[in-house]
């Protein structure tokens, strides 16, 4: 693994841990689409501090119908 794809795949756990951070705040409170929402704008403001060339395609399906998650 080379010194930049090293560096991408930590700076892609951040963006996870932090969209984990943002929905644990809203876990139990019986409101998921809080807790999506938390989660997504997260993670997109993370993404955004992300030096990276490429295409991010997030989404859930149809599972549970979060159209935040498009």
């Amino acid at each position: 693994m080379s010194e930049a794809d090293r560096h991408l795949a930590l700076e892609m756990v951040r963006v996870t841990e932090m969209a984990a951070i943002a929905a644990a705040r809203w876990q139990g409170r019986g409101d998921k689409n809080s807790v999506d929402k938390a989660a997504v704008d997260a993670m997109r403001q993370m993404l955004s501090t992300v030096h990276m060339d490429g295409i991010v395609v997030i989404g859930e399906g149809e599972k549970d119908k979060a159209p935040m998650l498009f």
